[in-house]
C-alpha cells in the first residue's frame, strides 16, 4: 500500500501542480469539514475532493474505494453506537422490548459525524495521492519547522512501512508452518512475531546509524525540493471552491432531520 501511494503521488495528473497549493487546499478542506455544523458542506468537500482525485489526478476508482473503505467502516461502527445513545427530538425508530431508540437528534448527529469523517478522509487522501511526502517535508522546511522535527518525521514515516513489511514476512512464514492453526499456537506465534520484530527494529536502527555516519551525517537530512510556481487560475479556482464550501456551511448549518 505504501509503495502504491508513493507511486500514485509521483505520476498522477496533478503532479506538476504546486505542492503548497495542494497542501493548503487539503488542510483547508479538512478544517471546513471539522468546523461545519451541518452535513452538506462536508459532503460537498467529499464530492469535490473525490472528483479531483479520480478525474484530475487519474487515480483508479477501485483503489480509491479500497482506501475509503477502512475509515468509513470504523466510522460506521462508531456512529451505530451514537444513534442509540444520543437523545433529543422525535423518536424515529424503537426496538421492541429493549430500551433502544433512535431519535432525530441522534440521527442528525450521526449524519454529521459520518459526513465529517468522509469529507476529511477524502481531503487527506487528496494530499496523500497527489503530493509526495518529500515535497511535504520540503514545505515544512520552508515554513521554518524545526529541523529535528522534520528529521524525526522522515525517519518515522520510512520505518513504519519497513516494519509493516517485516511483520508481514514473518507472519506469512508462520502461516506456512501452521503457526496459527489453533489458539495456543496462535498466541505463541504472535509472541514470537513481536519478539522477532523488536530485534529486527533494533538492528535496523543500528544499521541506519552506521549508514548515516558513513555518509558524513552532520545532523540534518537532505530534502530534495523543486520550485513550482502557483498559477493565478489554480489559485483562483482553489479560493472559489473554499468560498463555496464556506457558503454552504454557513447557509445549511441549522438544517437538521427534525
Amino acid at each position: 500500500m505504501h509503495t502504491m501511494l508513493d507511486d500514485f503521488a509521483q505520476v498522477n495528473g496533478l503532479r506538476e501542480t504546486s505542492p503548497g497549493l495542494k497542501l493548503f487546499l487539503g488542510l483547508a478542506s479538512i478544517l471546513l469539514c471539522v468546523s461545519s455544523s451541518g452535513p452538506a458542506a462536508p459532503l460537498l468537500v467529499a464530492a469535490a475532493m473525490s472528483a479531483a482525485i479520480l478525474l484530475l489526478a487519474g487515480i483508479p476508482a477501485r483503489f480509491y474505494a479500497r482506501l475509503l473503505l477502512v475509515p468509513v467502516s470504523f466510522a460506521a461502527m462508531s456512529i451505530a453506537v451514537i444513534l442509540f445513545i444520543t437523545p433529543g427530538g422525535a423518536v424515529l425508530f424503537e426496538v421492541p422490548g429493549l430500551p433502544l431508540t433512535i431519535t432525530a437528534g441522534g440521527a442528525s448527529l450521526a449524519a454529521l459525524l459520518l459526513a465529517r469523517v468522509f469529507g476529511g478522509m477524502c481531503s487527506l487522501y487528496f494530499i496523500a495521492l497527489t503530493t509526495p511526502m518529500a515535497e511535504v517535508f520540503d514545505i515544512l522546511r520552508k515554513l521554518r519547522v524545526p529541523a529535528v522535527f522534520i528529521d524525526l518525521a522522515m525517519l518515522t514515516y520510512r520505518f513504519i512501512f519497513i516494519f509493516i513489511e517485516e511483520a508481514g514476512q514473518i507472519y506469512r512464514s508462520q502461516v506456512m508452518r501452521l503457526g496459527y492453526s489453533r489458539f495456543r499456537e496462535s498466541v505463541q506465534s504472535f509472541g514470537m512475531l513481536a519478539g522477532a520484530l523488536f530485534l529486527r527494529t533494533w538492528e535496523s536502527g543500528e544499521s541506519l546509524v552506521l549508514a548515516m555516519d558513513a555518509r558524513c551525517y552532520d545532523g540534518r537530512l537532505g530534502i530534495p525540493g523543486e520550485a513550482r510556481p502557483v498559477s493565478l487560475s489554480a489559485l483562483a479556482t482553489a479560493f472559489l471552491y473554499l468560498a463555496a464550501v464556506l457558503g454552504v456551511s454557513l447557509s445549511t448549518g441549522g438544517i437538521a432531520l427534525a
